[in-house]
């Protein structure tokens, strides 16, 4: 029946669409009427954007003569700085890409003061950062709590072999040279409590040297005496042994030292 359009397919192009005949008009003829409309209406926004783009002027950068200007924060490769990190694991184990390894040892350090205890301190064997694997989610730098890795916005690593993209500590420490200043604070911002608390303590250390010997401490200033030294266990009395009670008597009490 004339006047009766087909339903098009979801997936049917719309230029290829039939269009409403008029009464009395050929429904053939004005399918191929609608899709000729169409064609020309689409090759014409297609001219026009090509008119727009070719008068603007092109942004090509001859690189690497031209080298182009990076934000300072972009993520180009992560530098080391080995004197801040603690061996804590913590940017091993948060790591989504297990591309960081780190490998070390336990030392111990002696006492610095009579019946002092010795300490133990991690020192550090093997830092390394597989970059073929690495996703530069920047997770291992935010979880670092010593600041021990920054951003390098450095990129031109590249390698003809992937297995040169394990960074070593030796290359990782490289990159600290290219890691930019960090942006200022803000001047209405708070003091931060540990710079106020270290001003604090330098000030009173300095008015403790400037006093001079013998002269009273000045009015509110609370001056805590000197502890004496802990005397090493191997030199303390031991303690007497433990008799035992007749039947019948009461528990001694036990000697205190």
């Amino acid at each position: 029946m004339h006047g009766v359009e087909p339903i098009p397919a979801d997936n049917a192009d719309p230029d290829q669409w039939p269009s409403s005949p008029l009464p009395g008009e050929d429904p053939v003829a004005a399918q191929g009427e609608g899709r000729r409309r169409g064609f020309g209406i689409g090759l014409l926004k297609g001219m026009v954007t090509t008119a727009r783009v070719l008068m603007r002027p092109t942004h090509t950068a001859e690189y690497p003569d031209v080298r182009p200007e990076l934000p300072p924060r972009s993520r180009g490769v992560i530098a080391l700085v080995e004197e801040n990190c603690t061996v804590c694991m913590l940017c091993s184990r948060e790591c989504p890409d297990w591309c960081i390894y780190i490998d070390s040892h336990k030392e111990t350090i002696p006492a610095t003061t009579p019946g002092g205890r010795e300490r133990q301190r991690n020192m550090l064997d093997r830092f390394a950062i597989d970059f073929s694997l690495c996703m530069y989610c920047g997770i291992c730098i935010e979880v670092c709590p010593f600041d021990a890795l920054f951003w390098s916005p450095s990129f031109e690593y590249a390698e003809l072999d992937l297995r040169d993209l394990l960074h070593e500590r030796e290359r990782l420490r490289q990159w600290v040279t290219t890691v930019p200043a960090p942006p200022p604070l803000d001047p209405a911002a708070p003091e931060p409590k540990e710079l106020a608390a270290a001003e604090r303590a330098a000030a009173k250390a300095l008015a403790a040297a400037s006093r001079p010997a013998g002269a009273e401490a000045p009015a509110g200033a609370v001056e805590r005496p000197e502890r004496p030294p802990r005397t090493p266990r191997a030199d303390r009395p031991a303690r007497p042994p433990r008799v035992a009670p007749a039947d019948g008597a009461p528990n001694p009490p036990e000697a205190t030292s």
